[in-house]
């Protein structure tokens, strides 16, 4: 199955679960995490402030790796290396 095919399946099942019709890209741009025109990691950063961000990016990457092996695989590789090259554009 090509990323792709995992990428359609993943929207069908989101959209059947929370009643989404938007279409999602679970790794960066998850539906769920954007309502009233702004994305939940906007709103974090600007909460946290950018000393604040970063340390929450580091802790990210750092979760999505460890639980790699025992829960979502290649998505949580996907993930951990958006919040790195996230923590790369913050830097």
């Amino acid at each position: 199955m090509t990323r792709t095919e995992c990428d359609d399946l993943s929207n069908e099942s989101e959209e059947q679960s929370t009643g989404l019709t938007q279409l999602s890209d679970p790794v960066n741009h998850p539906a769920h995490y954007t309502q009233g025109g702004i994305e939940c990691i906007e709103a974090i950063k600007a909460a946290l402030g950018s000393e604040g961000f970063r340390a929450y990016c580091r802790g990210n990457v750092l979760k999505y790796l460890w639980r790699t092996e025992f829960k979502n695989g290649a998505q949580d590789l996907q993930k951990a290396k958006w919040y790195l090259d996230r923590l790369n554009e913050e830097s």
